[in-house]
């Protein structure tokens, strides 16, 4: 990585793109975002027919990886239902059942995100079941930290990990701050921080933790979704390390190399996939829908034929 700013590669390995606009794609593009991770999570308001599910997750495999190519990033996704969803047992039954098939599917890096949100009797069962199901199809685990009693919730899904034999190395912790970021690190696994404005985890403190704990399996991202939230959270994190005095090569670490060798597991996270990318078409169809509406230039980096994507 170089510190010229116009050339700085970043990874945003958490953030809910169906969320935002293709304007938050150009602008992430343009700060040198090259690769994204879109963990299932969910919609705001509770889903309540199992095929909402499908589609949801068919739309992060499908139509969510063509639009983020339209604009120059690579889109990569996890799979899993969300703690707050796995209260409703029937629902939840449901998705157990089809998530095999889609955690099969390519681009997908991880199950997750997966956790607790109220830390209850159910939402305890599905981490479990789905931590088994990691392990069956051998891909990493994403573990969503809850918003309330952090700590008990963070210490209390580690240990469950351990219950289930998954090593550490295969899995990445999120949404930590100062209070579990220590534990954390020092059993072994991804620590991941979410940077938002104003609440969780700002960039002016995620500096502050690089330089008490170093750079060493610590994960930066955005978790950019439907709220109060920064697509650009990575590259303005990484930005401001640089300017408070954090050497170059911990930069690259926390908001490139770490995200890349956690997910890299998968064998579905390469990085050669974003440096040697398809050019830029916007005249390509995906299932006949494009990224433009009627009247807007096409971005074409290689003039070719027009394409359709199935």
């Amino acid at each position: 990585m170089t510190t010229d700013k116009t050339k700085m590669k970043f990874i945003d390995p958490h953030i809910h793109v169906t969320s935002r606009t293709t304007d938050d794609y150009e602008a992430m593009a343009k700060a040198g975002v090259a690769a994204i991770i879109e963990p299932a999570f969910w919609l705001g308001q509770p889903r309540t027919h199992v095929g909402s599910f499908q589609d949801y997750f068919s739309s992060l495999v499908g139509f969510e990886k063509f639009r983020a190519a339209q604009f120059g990033i690579r889109h990569y996704c996890t799979i899993g239902l969300n703690s707050k969803e796995a209260n409703n047992e029937a629902l939840a039954e449901q998705v157990m059942e089809i998530m095999p098939l889609f955690l099969a599917k390519e681009n997908v890096v991880a199950v997750g995100e997966i956790g607790f949100d109220d830390m209850t009797a159910l939402e305890e069962k599905y981490l479990r079941l789905q931590l088994e199901m990691a392990k069956e199809v051998n891909l990493p685990v994403l573990i969503h930290t809850p918003h309330r009693n952090k700590k008990q919730g963070t210490y209390r899904s580690m240990d469950i990990i351990e219950e289930h034999e998954i090593p550490p190395h295969l899995v990445v912790i999120d949404h930590n701050n100062e209070e579990t970021c220590e534990e954390v690190l020092r059993r072994g696994y991804w620590a991941a921080f979410t940077i938002y404005p104003k609440t969780k985890m700002g960039n002016e403190r995620m500096v502050e933790i690089v330089k008490k704990y170093g750079p060493e399996r610590v994960i930066v991202d955005s978790s950019a979704d439907w709220g109060v939230s920064d697509p650009l959270a990575v590259p303005k994190t990484g930005n401001l390390m640089l300017e408070r005095g954090v050497p170059e090569e911990h930069v690259e670490l926390t908001c490139y190399k770490n995200a890349l060798a956690a997910y890299g597991q998968s064998g579905q996270f390469e990085e050669s996939d974003w440096l040697n990318p398809d050019p830029i078409d916007q005249r390509t169809l995906f299932e006949g829908n494009s990224v433009l509406r009627g009247g807007q230039a096409p971005r074409v980096d290689k003039p070719e034929d027009d394409r359709i994507i199935q």
